[in-house]
């Protein structure tokens, strides 16, 4: 992976209206990896996100994909390029699940090219990857927050593209959706897919994650392997933690287990 990425950012200053978020944001995404951005609340995790994802303009420098400013690229083209599921996506009144997430298809049709077998496919498999295919006829508003999450999962998917950026893709899952979810990215990137995912479970990451960004107010603190970067000096930084990192039994990777409480200094609160 060292030397080759098709998507960076150079320079980023990225702020909402007049509150500065970032700058001076170098990033770098490794190809045909699973990219983990964490940090604390408010680090700025979402909004580098949103700009790898052209979402949101930096006030100053730029992201480059394949070499050229992403803000060069035509709507489409891009979308044939990178695929993004949005911390909070707004479905259109009363759509279905299955016509959702065929709108992953849109970017891939023109005037010479229609609605085909091969999205058909596409969108099944897409359903079939996330979970979904018992809800297809069910309107989106009608679901549960965990059921909306892997439906957009499954619209991101269906737009195949060699890039996929996810901005909390766990959200409202239960603990057995969660994993689900991350096998599957897993298994894209295994597949030669480049992921880059934010997320708020630091062992999760660890256990996912072939490249991390760790991010504390704007800026990056660590980045690489997680067996490289990730020890108890780097959470008491990042995260403010005090914990100890032992080797995950099931990965092999670092797993994070915070310091246990102080029994008496907690009887004295309660007592206080």
């Amino acid at each position: 992976m060292a030397g080759s990425s098709r998507l960076r950012a150079e320079g980023l200053a990225l702020a909402y209206d007049q509150r500065v978020v970032a700058e001076h944001l170098d990033v770098t995404i490794p190809d045909n990896s699973f990219t983990v951005i964490v940090g604390p609340n408010a680090c700025g995790k979402s909004t580098l996100l949103r700009a790898l994802s052209r979402m949101l303009r930096p006030q100053a420098g730029a992201v480059y994909l394949d070499g050229r400013q992403i803000t060069t690229y035509p709507a489409r083209e891009l979308a044939r390029q990178l695929g993004l599921l949005p911390q909070t996506p707004i479905a259109p009144d009363g759509i279905t699940v299955v016509d959702l997430v065929a709108r992953g298809r849109y970017p891939h049709q023109t005037v010479w090219r229609q609605w085909s077998r091969e999205d058909e496919r596409v969108v099944h498999e897409s359903m079939v990857a996330t979970g979904v295919t018992d809800l297809a006829q069910r309107r989106v508003d009608e679901l549960s927050g965990g059921q909306r999450q892997r439906v957009w999962l499954a619209m991101a998917l269906a737009q195949r593209t060699d890039l996929l950026l996810l901005d909390e893709p766990t959200t409202f899952l239960d603990i057995t959706h969660q994993i689900e979810v991350l096998d599957l990215c897993a298994d894209l990137q295994e597949a030669g897919r480049t992921l880059v995912a934010v997320l708020h479970d630091l062992n999760q990451a660890c256990r996912y994650a072939t490249h991390i960004i760790a991010m504390r107010d704007g800026r990056v603190v660590a980045e690489g392997v997680p067996a490289e970067v990730v020890d108890a000096e780097l959470v008491r930084r990042v995260f403010d933690l005090d914990c100890e990192v032992i080797t995950d039994p099931q990965s092999g990777g670092p797993l994070v287990v915070p310091v246990a409480r102080r029994r008496a200094r907690s009887a004295a609160l309660v007592g206080a």
